[in-house]
């Protein structure tokens, strides 16, 4: 039987601020990018969402990004390659603490927004966040986007790498995302974006927004948490994957 992950981001309330579908996604996804207190999260919801992942036997990612609260990490900023090092290594340390203390595992990273992107194009910056990766914990698996410099900086350095796809996002010709400000770059009919989903797992390509085919082999798949269909995308996919015969697990345990 075939077996994929599915992955969503979460923990990105903050202070007073909560994101209301975390405890619904905590118990339908398989893996679980917890935001490390740059881009969202703090102290208190960093806990909460790994001591609920655990609870739900979730597991757990960093998802480090850029020091930019107010722009939610969707800002590219001029940060030097030993600038994200520091970043990267603060972030999933803090998380790491707080699976320790949970008495659960940190198991992977997966850069968050901006950061991610930057990482896909950027073999220095690709370079630094896998450097900074196997400083903290070698065994830290990274979920990255398929044939990205940060896909092959990982698996130079000797890291677990995963592929990931993204259902929820429209894709370029080249094989990354379209950015969000551009009009359709978020997906949110559920049932269209199954059916992707399925072409992804079933017939290895999806298609990009000039109707050119692209071909992937994704471990794992992707729904932004903070979507609004967020959970009606992940319930009709959890109950699709398996009647078509596919297993659901983390791609790291």
């Amino acid at each position: 039987m075939p077996s994929i992950d599915l992955n969503a981001d979460l923990g990105e309330g903050f202070g007073r601020y909560r994101v209301q579908n975390d405890g619904e996604l905590l118990q339908l996804v398989t893996s679980a990018n917890v935001a490390c207190g740059f881009h969202a999260g703090d102290p208190v919801v960093m806990r909460e969402t790994v001591v609920l992942a655990r609870r739900h036997g979730v597991t757990i990612g960093a998802h480090p990004g850029y020091p930019d609260l107010s722009g939610f990490g969707r800002r590219d900023l001029a940060a030097t390659p030993e600038e994200v090092a520091a970043y990267i290594v603060y972030q999933v340390g803090a998380l790491g603490g707080c699976c320790a203390a949970a008495g659960a595992r940190l198991r992977y990273v997966k850069p968050h927004g901006a950061l991610y992107n930057r990482a896909v194009r950027d073999p220095a910056i690709a370079e630094a966040v896998g450097t900074a990766i196997r400083s903290v914990d070698p065994s830290l698996a990274l979920l990255a986007l398929e044939g990205s410099e940060l896909a092959r900086a990982g698996r130079r350095l000797g890291l677990e790498t995963a592929n990931e796809a993204f259902v929820d996002r429209a894709y370029r010709p080249d094989g990354t995302l379209v950015p969000r400000t551009e009009a359709g770059a978020v997906l949110e009919d559920v049932e269209a974006v199954v059916q992707r989903a399925l072409r992804m797992l079933r017939d290895h390509y999806v298609t990009a927004v000039d109707g050119t085919r692209f071909l992937l082999h994704p471990d794992s798949l992707c729904v932004h948490g903070d979507g609004p269909q967020a959970v009606a995308i992940v319930r009709a996919l959890r109950v699709r994957l398996l009647d078509e015969g596919f297993s659901l697990a983390p791609f790291v345990t």
